[in-house]
């Protein structure tokens, strides 16, 4: 009974107890999963941090990829681990084509009309240059200067002065205070030529005789006449001229001769006339004085000057010295007398040397009609009075019996 039925202990027994067949690959895979998360770690190591040799392996980390590789730890090791580079910022060139701005800043108002102010501010001042020249060519006065410089004998810097003021003067119409030249010297050295010469031009340039006032004292406002008559009659003609100026745009010459004789009564007007709170009309207008206040000084400077100051051909810089300190004493003279010369521009005349008195003499020859001799002039030269200092000789009456010798030729 025993041996008919079969046992069936062993077959039950049997799974059990896995078979040597299904548990060796299971761990060889472990163990090669392992060795192959260790070669890993080594591979992610720097060279100088190695691990101690007596530590243990480390386990594989499940958070990394598991892939199968065939090279043996060997081969492994003998890698260098690989440097990480750099990546470098790209480097970008310009493009050789145009760049262009966008198209609504380009075409931005507010560029355009900044453009359109610098055109005009541009044309403004262009215009302005033009005007000025325009101005200063209407008087003529290269014209001018050149006819004083023929006509005005021994006056070289009085006559350069004259012209550089009128110039600066004349360059605009516009101007805050009248120019006031006042004309000083002693009796015969040009000053009443020039005040003519002056009003010549002036007619001739202007167009218009009645924008020209010549004004003598010893004619207009004699002794016998009352001060304020005078005073009311001045007044009166000077705002009829500069009221006419002023409507053509234009700048008047009023020339007074012989103000040393003028009241104070009229220097007191004259003195108003050049006042900031008067209409503007009245600061655009050019007044001469002539006057032989302060001849004295004149002569004193020149005689005491003559050897040092006054030879043929003087140094420019040193003649110019000293004319600045001879106008500088005769205004502060003049400025005791009247403030009116307090705003003057003071141009003194110096005294004629014997040359110049016979050029006047040739000059006033030739105008009546005889023949300009040089031996006559000097025969006539001769016959005057002279200051004699340091080899030089100065007219005492300058020109002023010049006109009285030829008439009695």
């Amino acid at each position: 009974m025993d041996h008919g039925q079969p046992s069936v202990e062993p077959a039950a027994a049997a799974p059990s107890a896995p078979g040597p067949s299904v548990m060796a690959p299971l761990r060889a895979v472990v163990r090669l999963r392992r060795r192959v998360c260790l070669l890993r770690k080594r591979r992610l190591l720097t060279p100088g941090a190695g691990q101690d040799s007596g530590a243990p392996e480390p386990r594989g980390c499940p958070d990394q990829p598991q892939f199968f590789t065939f090279d043996g730890p060997t081969e492994l090791s003998s890698r260098t681990p690989r440097k990480k580079r750099r990546r470098s910022r790209v480097v970008l060139y310009p493009e050789t084509s145009r760049k262009y701005r966008p198209r609504a800043e380009r075409q931005s108002r507010a560029q355009r009309c900044l453009l359109l102010l610098v055109a005009i501010v541009g044309f403004q001042v262009l215009n302005a240059i033009e005007n000025l020249d325009d101005n200063a060519q209407r008087y003529d006065l290269d014209g001018l200067e050149k006819a004083l410089q023929r006509a005005v004998f021994g006056q070289p810097a009085a006559v350069g002065r004259i012209v550089a003021l009128l110039r600066d003067y004349l360059s605009t119409h516009v101007h805050s205070r009248p120019l006031l030249l006042a004309l000083h010297g002693p009796s015969g050295v040009g000053k009443s030529h020039v005040g003519r010469l002056l009003a010549r031009h002036f007619r001739s340039v202007l167009e218009d005789s009645s924008l020209v006032l010549q004004y003598h004292v010893r004619h207009h406002c004699p002794e016998s006449r009352a001060a304020q008559d005078c005073r009311e009659e001045l007044a009166r003609h000077v705002a009829d001229v500069v009221a006419q100026a002023e409507a053509e745009e234009k700048t008047p010459l009023l020339v007074l001769d012989e103000v040393e004789l003028m009241p104070p009564a009229l220097l007191d007007e004259l003195h108003g006339f050049l006042q900031p709170q008067r209409s503007h009309h009245f600061h655009n207008a050019i007044y001469v004085l002539l006057s032989s206040a302060g001849g004295a000084e004149v002569t004193r400077f020149v005689l005491q000057n003559a050897s040092r100051t006054l030879p043929l051909h003087p140094d420019g810089a040193h003649r110019a010295r000293s004319e600045e300190e001879l106008r500088a004493s005769l205004k502060a003279l003049l400025v005791r007398e009247h403030p009116l010369w307090q705003a003057s521009a003071v141009v003194p005349f110096l005294l004629l040397d014997k040359w110049d008195v016979v050029n006047c003499f040739r000059e006033e020859m030739a105008g009546e009609g005889f023949f300009p001799e040089q031996a006559r002039a000097e025969l006539l030269a001769e016959q005057l009075s002279y200051y004699h200092v340091a080899g030089r000789e100065f007219a005492v009456t300058g020109c002023k019996q010049v006109v009285a010798r030829v008439n009695l030729l």
